[in-house]
């Protein structure tokens, strides 16, 4: 990858561990600093990001032919969910702090519109796996998620879902997209699928989501239920203002 002359190799990969969530945990505590206290740092990650995504975009569209060549009509199994890299959740978190640095945008909102505000940052998504022509729609997909374009992810991942109706990672990702796209409604009844089997390895994301979606439609205690099954950070800390 052709790097620009205003940023080295070292700071492209460093930003790269933080895009993938590869980061150790006090990497990732001075790098969320960085992105706190320096503008032009966080114009930069940005960009990268943007540039990174766009190549997995062009990347998918050159292969795209071939692909629907070997494509097999096999039906997306929860195994997808297992690739994705364990530490997304931080990357996660670290949007989160920079989105609470704009919350002052919302001081007309009612207080479970800030809150929502302050905590809400789209899923990160799944890597593409390009090897995978089995499931290209699914990932390609995916890439229109990554993209914040909601309306086509949710136009593609609907006709996979007609096929696999009771697909957990369909269900989920139907859902957060949903959500995303201020649908709370949809997003409800999609996550809502995605809890029901317990052994799912996003149910915790799920729950998360699903408890954010509630609490934008100013159902607090249905919130709150689902973020006391959660166990990822956000859902205690969320759990901790609604009692306060």
């Amino acid at each position: 990858m052709e790097t620009n002359s205003n940023i080295s190799q070292e700071q492209l990969e460093t930003i790269e561990r933080y895009i993938n969530g590869t980061m150790s945990t006090e990497e990732l505590k001075a790098f969320k600093m960085q992105l706190q206290t320096d503008s032009d740092f966080k114009i930069q990650v940005e960009d990268i990001r943007i540039l990174l995504t766009g190549i997995e975009t062009q990347s998918l569209k050159e292969q795209l032919d071939e692909f629907h060549k070997d494509v097999k009509k096999q039906p997306i199994q929860n195994e997808f969910s297992k690739i994705r890299h364990l530490k997304f959740r931080k990357f996660v978190a670290a949007a989160a702090v920079v989105i609470a640095l704009g919350s002052f945008w919302f001081f007309n909102q009612n207080s479970t519109d800030k809150l929502y505000a302050k905590y809400f940052t789209p899923d990160p998504g799944l890597p593409t796996v390009m090897s995978d022509t089995a499931d290209f729609e699914f990932y390609d997909a995916m890439v229109n998620y990554k993209q914040g374009d909601y309306k086509t992810a949710i136009k593609k991942w609907e006709v996979l879902k007609s096929k696999t109706p009771n697909n957990d990672t369909l269900n989920y990702f139907l859902g957060v997209t949903h959500l995303a796209n201020k649908n709370e409604e949809n997003a409800i009844y999609f996550l809502e699928q995605s809890i029901q089997n317990k052994s799912f390895p996003l149910v915790n994301d799920a729950y998360y989501y699903l408890g954010l979606a509630h609490l934008k439609k100013g159902n607090i205690e249905l919130a709150k239920g689902n973020f006391e099954k959660s166990t990822i950070e956000e859902s205690q800390a969320l759990l901790s203002e609604l009692e306060d």
